[in-house]
């Protein structure tokens, strides 16, 4: 007979049953993910504040800001989901679908790719 592997109480019913409840099974499972969780959702929940950074500073397709623009607001510019190289070689950071490119002077030009909307 196998016992419940959150809270060790014997099983009855079917013969690959792990767990005595949903209760134990969930708290089994929070309890096993919990470390990795905090990290995933932790980086997920700046890369969505850096999303809605960059939307509020783009209501069009372009817009223009600075980088202390950014940093007031809380950007943070070490996450992002993808970079994009383009043909005369400028490189534009991406969060979803807002990417900002570098240019002179502290200036950032943000633009949205309307291509994922489909």
């Amino acid at each position: 007979m196998a016992n419940c592997l959150e809270c060790d109480k014997p099983l009855m019913g079917r013969i690959d049953k792990k767990f005595c409840s949903d209760m134990c099974r969930n708290s089994y499972n929070n309890r096993l993910n919990s470390d990795s969780y905090n990290v995933v959702r932790n980086m997920n929940n700046q890369l969505r504040k850096n999303r809605r950074i960059l939307e509020e500073l783009c209501p069009d397709d372009k817009a223009k800001t600075t980088k202390n623009t950014l940093i007031t607001k809380g950007f943070d510019f070490n996450l992002m989901t993808s970079i994009r190289p383009t043909q005369k070689g400028n490189i534009y950071h991406f969060v979803y679908d807002y990417g900002y490119l570098e240019l002179d002077n502290d200036f950032y030009l943000i633009v949205k790719d309307n291509r994922l909307e489909k």
